[in-house]
């Protein structure tokens, strides 16, 4: 089977026949260099217009102008895009308020000067397999080193702020003596949330240490522009049970544990990361002292509101929303159902709530066990939180994976001769409720133990 690699190089070698020069650009290199997969390729072809270039990627599929006024194509049925390298200026606010003029006459070396950061501006030529690094991103990577290309261009997209959040996250690397200030000079206002969730999901799905990217936006004075996550810093915590800090400590503690619960499934890990990031932003609201000692009662429910306003303004789909929240407002369950040693009706009951909303118990509790482990107590060192053990155990025995289902039907109701009509859901929720106190499975049984305490249903 031919891979897309391979197809890149009989492309660079049909724009060579013409006189021209196709460079793989960015990610793909630099994730090469550190020795990870890569299936997101991006070509920068040289030496060819526009013209020429569609001519050449035709003859591989149809050719989609996926940027037309950037010069961006992609063959079909080919995850590869095809750019020629530009000259663009900001005009204005919003990301498309540019100027772009595509240029194949630009050396490798002007364009890669148009770059965020200079690990994302090595090029790797495909025909000779040479690595072309005018800007020396290669020694930074090695270095563990972000560093932005060109001071005087970084701004024309701020998202490059946000990015550069998510790179330290995921590379583990530490900014320049320089780049601080650049961040620091960047208005994340006008940018869409679609963008910003893009690299916050980068964030967090990729982020080897998630706290390195709230960190440079905390240093860079940005984290303004996340008030929900900027309101967490210096909110104190009853050093019994947090020893680490402030909510924000604990916040950005509870991220670096939660890399090692992903699944690796994004859509399950997603609502996993973001419901550890916003689990406390109900804290600042309600941190108080009580005979001496902090609390935070209530903080579950009061952190609704900030999780949705954090979600929405950066467009989060809205099913993602709903999960985030119920682990907001659920995290604590497995920890007190754990201590309270409670029977398999507290589980079933849980699982009610929980589980038609897009959550798991499984979900639920690494969420409580990255909270768990966000802190510097022995039992997080150690990896230990035995609430979730049981949790985990409880829930398995008293709950289907599918979460509970009503044993009891509007069909056994007619069975019974019962005719449908407003009684009917008096009914079921009273054969709802037996099911999870006792666990029963028999229609019949169920009924014949709730009828008789109903009187006359009608």
């Amino acid at each position: 089977m031919t891979s897309e690699y391979d197809v890149v190089v009989r492309i660079a070698q049909e724009v060579a026949d013409l006189g021209g020069r196709a460079y793989i650009v960015g990610g793909w290199v630099r994730d090469r260099l550190l020795g990870r997969a890569d299936k997101d390729i991006d070509v920068e072809v040289f030496g060819l217009g526009a013209p020429a270039l569609k001519d050449v990627l035709a003859t591989h599929g149809r050719v989609d102008a996926v940027g037309a006024s950037f010069g961006v194509f992609r063959v079909s049925g080919l995850d590869v895009d095809f750019s020629l390298p530009r000259r663009d200026r900001n005009l204005g606010p919003g990301h498309t308020a540019f100027e772009v003029v595509a240029d194949p006459t630009m050396t490798l070396a002007e364009a890669a000067r148009r770059r965020d950061f200079t690990i994302n501006a090595i090029s790797f030529d495909p025909l000779t397999e040479e690595i072309v690094d005018p800007v020396r991103g290669r020694d930074d990577l090695e270095a563990g080193i972000l560093r932005a290309v060109d001071r005087a261009t970084f701004g024309e997209d701020p998202l490059r702020a946000v990015r550069a959040a998510q790179f330290v996250a995921r590379f583990q690397l530490r900014p320049d003596e320089d780049l601080l200030p650049i961040l620091a000079a960047q208005d994340l206002a006008e940018l869409p949330g679609e963008r910003i969730f893009q690299e916050f999901r980068k964030l967090l799905l990729r982020g080897a240490e998630p706290s390195r990217g709230l960190h440079l936006l905390r240093d860079a004075g940005l984290l303004s522009h996340f008030p929900e996550i900027d309101a967490l810093r210096g909110v104190p915590q009853e050093p019994r049970w947090h020893p680490e800090g402030d909510v924000y400590t604990h916040t950005a503690l509870s991220l670096d544990a939660a890399v090692e619960l992903r699944t690796g499934d994004d859509d399950e890990d997603l609502a996993f990361m973001f419901g550890v990031l916003c689990h406390d932003f109900g804290k600042p609201s309600t941190t108080t002292k009580v005979d001496g000692r902090l609390t935070s009662r209530g903080h579950e429910a009061a952190g609704e509101g900030p999780t949705r306003r954090f979600l929405r303004r950066m467009r989060a789909p809205r099913r993602l929303e709903q999960r985030v929240v119920v682990l907001v407002l659920e995290h604590l369950a497995p920890m007190l159902l754990g201590t309270a040693d409670a029977g398999p009706a507290a589980y079933r009951r849980l699982a009610r709530r929980i589980v038609p909303k897009g959550v798991s118990m499984a979900l639920l509790e690494r969420t409580a066990r990255a909270d768990a482990w966000g802190r510097t107590t022995e039992n997080a060192r150690r990896r230990r939180f035995p609430h979730g053990d049981r949790f985990l155990a409880m829930s398995g025995a008293a709950v289907p994976p599918s979460g509970p289902r009503d044993v009891v039907q509007g069909r056994h109701l007619v069975a019974r001769g019962f005719t449908p009509g407003p009684s009917f859901s008096r009914i079921l929720a009273a054969c709802r409720h037996h099911q999870d106190e006792t666990g029963a499975d028999d229609p019949d049984a169920i009924l014949d133990a709730v009828l008789p305490t109903l009187g006359d249903p009608a």
